[in-house]
């Protein structure tokens, strides 16, 4: 990624890589002043490398259209501040804080992100719907657990918190496994 990027004529300055993801690149990045209301923010950039478990259709409408089904069901996640289609570029509220995975990492999870979690959950399946509940998509700031990817689908049974998620928010085989492949 270069040194800075236009986002609809907007400059933002890369600051470090915060992750990669099935999507896309996420970029801690900082706002020419007076061009945001934030001065850091995230800018994902969408890219187009093969994901052998996962299919995509166009991951920009994917991504606005996911922001929105879980704006309607509540759940705690950072602001879209901008998109740039043509880029294939989003800007998010940039939420600052470790992520559960890092939490787990240090054996330092307080219980109020599990607690957190389940309310996510009771939601979410009312709504029939699934997030991606990897670890790394959960940032605890100021005590509120905020889902930091937009990635929703229908509900799938086997692919809830309690079927899948929960293997990774502890160190479970599953997690360590994890850990020593990355």
């Amino acid at each position: 990624m270069e040194d800075s990027v236009l986002v609809n004529g907007r400059k933002y300055t890369i600051l470090k890589l915060l992750g990669k993801g099935k999507g896309g690149y996420s970029y801690l990045a900082q706002a020419e002043p007076g061009q945001s209301e934030q001065e850091y923010v995230v800018v994902k950039q969408i890219h187009h490398e093969p994901c052998s478990y996962y299919q995509f259709g166009n991951k920009m409408a994917a991504e606005i259209n996911d922001y929105k089904r879980l704006q309607s069901i509540g759940i705690s996640m950072p602001r879209m501040l901008d998109t740039d289609m043509e880029k294939e570029r989003i800007v998010k509220e940039y939420i600052e804080g470790d992520t559960v995975y890092q939490l787990v990492l240090k054996d330092n999870l307080p219980q109020t992100c599990l607690d957190q979690v389940r309310e996510m959950c009771r939601l979410l399946y009312e709504a029939k719907t699934n997030i991606d509940y990897f670890p790394t998509n959960f940032i605890l700031q100021n005590g509120i657990l905020y889902y930091v990817d937009y990635e929703c689908n229908d509900y799938m049974e086997e692919w809830n918190f309690e079927n899948w998620g929960i293997k990774y928010w502890s160190k479970t085989a599953e997690f360590m496994k994890y850990v020593e492949e990355h």
